[in-house]
């Protein structure tokens, strides 16, 4: 089968079409001939070896699919081959097919398409886990999301407005304020781009205030980090939840005197390993996450779709920041 191969260490440029043995399905597994991948973060970082797996090349990036079951292992007995799935695939989702643990699987539901069902999971599956497990947030809570125009960052404005909180959104354009505002975001901030020194640091941390008021954000999602890090702490209110998700801009470096002050938590977010241990937690949030989806309050924000063969174009496009929503790759009709 073709799939689109890492096979050396370098970026979106390395990649090339190539050929992988047609998988097979062991006992628990299903094989899904692949529809559509979405692109996320994580594509950017396992070609470098810079995620926390470093599968052996060749392997194909990619890690959240659509598509339909083409054959199922030993022990599986609820998913038939034709029947349509959204999955996460961890890498090789960006091949024709995939063998996938069947936990990993979700039916896709009627009506929605193969690149939408491949723009749910792997964001709205790390939000909903950040925001209510992580985050506890509740009702008129003021939600500050970073980074809040991108896959992930959408998914947090929606569901963030679906549980009653008031979202401000910050990013780096007015295009993207303008999408996040469609989403149902509240406010917007606009910020620079980094690297920050001192002054341009406590700049934006005023625009954070004044944004979330003057009790601060209860809630704090940043798929970011770097240097938009230490600004959105300081906005953060008495008793808040810092919700550490990604580091696109780099690894920060909190100054701790600040979460003494707040009496705030620094929460990590690691939806994999979550899903990984409670397999139960995670579908409760996807089943959560279909009732929303069919009641109208999350909405899969596909902004880009690109052909199979110029997959590495849409995981550039995501390193380079300048993705609104998600980035979908069309693996096949």
């Amino acid at each position: 089968m073709r799939a689109l191969l890492s096979n050396e260490i370098g970026g979106p440029e390395t990649l090339t079409i190539g050929e992988l043995p047609d998988p097979v399905a062991k006992p628990g597994e299903v094989v899904v001939a692949i529809k559509a991948c979405a692109i996320n973060y994580p594509d950017v970082l396992i070609i470098e070896d810079k995620y926390q797996f470093k599968p052996p090349r060749p392997f194909a990036p990619g890690g959240e699919i659509a598509g339909i079951v083409e054959a199922v292992g030993e022990g599986v007995t609820d998913l038939a081959p034709g029947d349509r799935v959204l999955g996460s695939t961890g890498w090789n989702g960006l091949a024709e097919k995939a063998a996938v643990d069947r936990r990993r699987l979700y039916r896709l539901p009627e009506g929605k398409s193969f690149a939408q069902g491949a723009s749910l999971l792997m964001t709205y599956g790390t939000s909903i886990h950040a925001l209510l497990d992580r985050g506890h947030l509740k009702e008129g809570d003021t939600l500050l999301v970073l980074g809040a125009a991108g896959g992930i960052g959408l998914s947090v404005v929606e569901l963030g407005k679906a549980f009653g909180a008031r979202v401000v959104a910050a990013v780096s354009s007015e295009e993207k304020a303008a999408a996040a505002r469609a989403a149902g975001a509240d406010e917007t901030v606009i910020y620079g781009r980094a690297p920050f020194d001192k002054d341009q640091s406590k700049a934006l941390a005023e625009q954070f205030k004044a944004a979330v008021g003057p009790d601060g954000a209860q809630v704090i999602y940043d798929p970011v980090g770097g240097d938009y890090a230490e600004p959105a702490l300081r906005s953060i209110g008495w008793e808040g939840r810092y919700l550490v998700v990604g580091f696109p801009a780099g690894i920060p470096k909190l100054p701790l005197n600040l979460t003494l002050l707040k009496s705030c938590d620094v929460c990590g977010v690691f939806w994999g390993a979550f899903a990984a241990r409670d397999p139960k937690a995670n579908a409760a949030h996807v089943e959560h996450l279909f009732r929303l989806w069919e009641a109208g309050r999350i909405n899969p924000h596909v902004s880009e779709t690109f052909a199979f063969e110029d997959g590495g174009k849409a995981i550039a496009k995501l390193a380079g920041r300048g993705a609104i929503g998600k980035l979908v790759v069309k693996v096949a009709d």
